[in-house]
């Protein structure tokens, strides 16, 4: 009988070129072999899609017509409309996403997924999450802009106004830097929906659900969450003591990959000094007293600064209300995900892993049925 691996840790599921998590050696690859730190100065999210689907960074002429096309794709359709505006505004930002993301894939046939529809479904997330979050402040949603590339759309459809150029450029950041991380737990769902024979929206709408947990991108919620309570730089010290004497866990530190800082985490780092400068210095303070508890806690345990903790600072920086972090997550990951299912279809397979059996033995236990 295989060997058991609980959390399926090690244990090789999939063949890819999407991207590469080099725990070891703390790099993010992405496809056709581009160190993150590399390509953040020179690529936007939308060259960065192209980029996952394609396996290679568009021309401007590519780059053009990747704009135009998801900017015709930005607008709901009937049903998902309906379906956002049946929704109470108080709803979880994730749960109106899983929802609405149905909805609009609701009325199709069931097909082998495209890449025009992977260009589709990462062009409505910016839309879901800012009628989202105009919904939630009581104001009406704005639609989208055409003339807008994809992350200072986003910022125009959460505020309202023309979008600043210092917050575009942090959103968009952001967006690049998690678009794709590797096999993890979305990605991985979304690759076993489409082990099925399943369509685009329902594969998208599995890795939606996963996302959600807070031991996946529900993580730079609690970090935004825990400096709150931090409150200032003074209060680091104390504070962390506290928690870590009632055993609770430091949102932001430690991942099941990478065995050094996170390479995301380092680029957010510098970005979060001007994005958000006061709670730069709490944050700062906040690594700096975290880093050293764990380490005299667990000196053989690596528990390095991830990327959830400094993309709080710098989608606070942005104007991006904490509540929807866990959604802008999923609108830069959605490039990733769909990346990864369009590539599974060349070599489609079910994923249906074994589990080993812990109950009873069979036949030794005798049957006890109620009177009748």
């Amino acid at each position: 009988m295989a060997e058991f691996s609980p959390g399926l840790e090690g244990v090789v599921a999939a063949e890819t070129a999407v991207s590469e998590v080099d725990g070891a050696g703390g790099r993010l690859i992405y496809r056709g072999g581009y160190l993150i730190e590399d390509l953040v100065p020179v690529a936007s999210y939308e060259e960065t899609a192209y980029l996952l689907w394609h396996g290679e960074l568009p021309n401007e002429g590519e780059l053009k017509a990747l704009h135009e096309q998801m900017a015709a794709a930005r607008n709901l359709n009937q049903s998902a409309q309906g379906s956002l505006t049946a929704l109470d505004p108080a709803t979880d930002p994730m749960d109106v996403l899983r929802t609405v993301v149905s909805a609009e894939g609701a009325s199709k046939t069931l097909a082998r997924p495209s890449l025009d529809e992977a260009i589709a479904l990462t062009a409505i997330f910016p839309t879901i999450v800012g009628a989202t979050a105009r919904r939630r402040q009581g104001r009406e949603p704005v639609g989208p802009r055409a003339d807008l590339g994809h992350a200072a759309n986003l910022l125009w459809m959460v505020e309202g106004k023309e979008p600043d150029p210092d917050k575009v450029r942090l959103v968009d950041t952001y967006l690049v830097l998690l678009a794709d991380h590797g096999l993890n737990a979305s990605t991985f769902a979304a690759r076993v929906v489409a082990s099925t024979g399943s369509d685009l929206t329902s594969c998208v709408v599995g890795a939606i659900a996963a996302l959600k947990g807070p031991a996946h991108g529900g993580a730079t919620l609690a970090a935004r969450t825990m400096l709150d309570k931090i409150g200032s730089a003074d209060n680091a010290e104390k504070w962390l003591t506290e928690a870590h004497a009632r055993h609770e866990r430091f949102s932001g530190f430690g991942h099941r990959v990478y065995r050094t800082y996170d390479p995301r985490a380092k680029i957010l780092r510098e970005l979060a000094k001007t994005a958000s400068p006061e709670l730069y210095e709490t944050a700062a303070r906040t690594e700096e007293v975290a880093l050293r508890i764990l380490h005299e806690a667990h000196p053989d345990r690596p528990n390095a600064t991830n990327v959830d903790f400094w993309a709080s600072v710098v989608l606070t920086g942005a104007g991006i209300p904490k509540e929807l972090f866990t959604t802008l997550f999923a609108t830069s990951r959605v490039a990733g995900w769909t990346a990864h299912v369009l590539e599974s279809l060349s070599d489609l397979r079910l994923i249906r892993p074994a589990s080993r059996w812990v109950g009873p033995e069979a036949g030794k236990k005798p049957m006890q049925l109620a009177k009748r």
